[in-house]
């Protein structure tokens, strides 16, 4: 199941932080959680601020992307509950380092409603919906569209 079909109907999402903002990512698209370790981090010359360098997991160099810098959701500090968030994009395996996780939800498509449109200030197309849960709202992200072809490509030749 896709993201996109995933928010359009019933969908397990990995909610996770970043600030003081909740996000949410197909659960399918989620490979492993790992606790972030900076000094495990091999920094790549010239490579965006957004790409903190590359990792070696078991045998496969995987590009690690700080997602508070991705977004524009100012300096990232890094604490005992930052993780990276392993994750399968487009069959390249991506590490995304967030403040901390919260848990597994499951929502029905009741639960997800359209992203805001907000005309041409804000470009929200990486945006599958927000996400209400009892009191909580999460911020539905299609991770395939936030990792554009551009930072696939950067990240392909990182890892080559």
């Amino acid at each position: 199941m896709s993201e996109l079909a995933a928010a359009q109907g019933d969908g397990e999402f990995l909610a996770f932080a970043l600030g003081g903002e909740e996000y949410g990512v197909a659960i399918l698209k989620t490979q492993e959680i790992r606790g972030y370790d900076a000094a495990a981090v091999t920094r790549i010359a010239n490579a965006p601020d957004y790409i903190k360098g590359v990792i070696n997991l078991r045998g496969s160099i995987v590009p690690i992307v700080d997602m508070r810098i991705r977004l524009n959701l100012g300096s990232a500090t890094y604490d005992q509950f930052t993780v990276v968030i392993i994750l399968n994009i487009r069959g390249r395996v991506v590490g995304m380092v967030v403040d901390r996780v919260s848990d597994v939800i499951a929502l029905s498509h009741e639960q997800i409603k359209p992203a805001p449109s907000m005309g041409t200030a804000l470009n929200v197309n990486h945006l599958l919906g927000i996400g209400t849960l009892d009191d909580r709202m999460v911020v539905l992200l299609d991770i395939d569209a936030l990792m554009s072809a551009t930072d696939i490509g950067l990240i392909e030749k990182m890892a080559a």
